[in-house]
């Protein structure tokens, strides 16, 4: 898993859960709490209500994304733009700032004044967005979506009969189709995975919210961080027979759970109780690596062979091969061709199974008992993992 830094700011595994606060210096948005037209009274609400209770970054938006409104363009988006740079020059609190849009002359004008991130809803339906935000070395969440300025999020109206293949679009359900949108257009090397939570069309259900839900863990197969926004929305309110007012409760439920399957960005109106949440969720999550010499040693966190499925499919390795090994992975980075070659024998001598991915990672798909022998081999003083420290660095000796 790439860590990425969002101007300073570290989001990856090995960081604490981030919190994204919410401006909006739109009219139309629903929830008006986050609504200023104001600059002295937006860096106010920034200063108190989100900096103040926690929140990390600092995402504004120039238009709701609800799909009953019309869409701003370009030219709207960057007359609006001046609500938004005029507040973040008079915020006192340190964070980062995210800049919502769909347009990369909009994220461009941004980053050049003060914009550290930008939180594209269309998924680089802009072409020129990826160029834009590698320039300004900025990192940049991407939201599911379909090449379409137009209809953010509506993955299951996407003609993928043609974007893939029809054999593909037959067989692909609901998450499939999420997947396969954040892989669109590519990724850059600081993009953030957001699996696109929420009513963005008419097709989409709470069915459809509730499935990606239960199977976030896939989405670690890509690599980079996700930034789940699941604050008080719908298929929540209807698991609890709560209104939006209500569902604090299960959104704090939510959000722990989130951040136990990998998310590393929670988006919320919620900030001081969202952070405790995310942090329980980060305490009780299993994720032990060690490091050495450039050589990196973590559980890989799958919980199903769809999960596995997912990692194996990504690392260009046939993913059928999931229903003939077992859940117990090992995920080995950073070691020469020729240590790869030396773990791959040691592992078929314990009856281990070792993949090697097109990318140089192993995985080690072995017993507890199997891979304390292997790694006793390279030294490592006994069976638990949180001491194959030396096992590691005897790699390379």
């Amino acid at each position: 898993m790439d860590s990425v830094d969002a101007a300073g700011l570290g989001i990856g595994d090995e960081h604490p859960p981030r919190i994204m606060g919410v401006l909006n210096v739109s009219e139309e948005s629903p929830y008006d709490p986050s609504v200023f037209d104001d600059p002295e009274e937006a860096a106010r609400y920034v200063d108190e209500e989100l900096v103040g209770e926690g929140a990390d970054i600092v995402d504004i938006g120039l238009e709701s994304a609800n799909k009953r409104f019309d869409v701003l363009s370009e030219a709207e988006e960057l007359e609006r733009l001046h609500v938004a740079l005029e507040t973040i020059d008079r915020v006192s609190g340190d964070a980062v700032f995210s800049i919502e849009t769909r347009y990369a002359a909009v994220a461009h004008e941004a980053l050049e004044n003060g914009f550290d991130l930008v939180n594209d809803v269309c998924g680089f339906a802009d072409p020129e967005m990826p160029a834009v935000c590698r320039d300004h070395d900025a990192a940049v969440v991407k939201m599911a979506s379909p090449p379409d300025l137009e209809r953010p999020g509506a993955v299951e109206e996407t003609d993928w009969t043609a974007r893939k293949s029809p054999e593909w679009a037959e067989s692909a359900d609901y998450v499939d189709q999420i997947y396969e949108a954040l892989k669109q257009n590519g990724l850059t090397e600081k993009t953030i995975v957001d699996p696109a939570f929420g009513g963005w069309s008419e097709a989409k259900t709470l069915a459809h919210d509730r499935e990606t839900f239960h199977r976030l863990r896939e989405f670690r197969a890509l690599g980079r961080p996700m930034l789940v926004s699941i604050n008080r929305k719908n298929f929540l309110g209807d698991l609890v027979s709560q209104d939006t007012d209500e569902r604090l409760p299960a959104s704090l439920a939510a959000t722990a759970l989130a951040v136990e399957r990998g998310a590393h960005v929670v988006r919320t109106h919620d900030v001081a109780e969202t952070r405790d949440a995310a942090h329980i969720g980060k305490a009780f999550t299993d994720r032990d690596q060690v490091l050495e010499n450039g050589v990196r040693v973590a559980r890989l966190d799958v919980e199903s062979t769809r999960d596995l499925r997912a990692h194996l499919r990504e690392g260009g390795v046939d993913p059928s091969l999931a229903d003939e090994i077992c859940h117990q992975i090992l995920e080995i980075d950073g070691l020469p061709p020729s240590k790869r070659e030396r773990v791959g024998e040691l592992a078929h001598n314990t009856g281990a199974t070792p993949v090697e991915l097109s990318d140089g990672r192993v995985l080690l798909c072995a017993t507890d008992d199997q891979a304390s022998v292997i790694f006793r081999r390279f030294g490592a003083s006994d069976d638990d993992f949180e001491n194959l420290r030396n096992g590691v660095r005897r790699m390379f000796e």
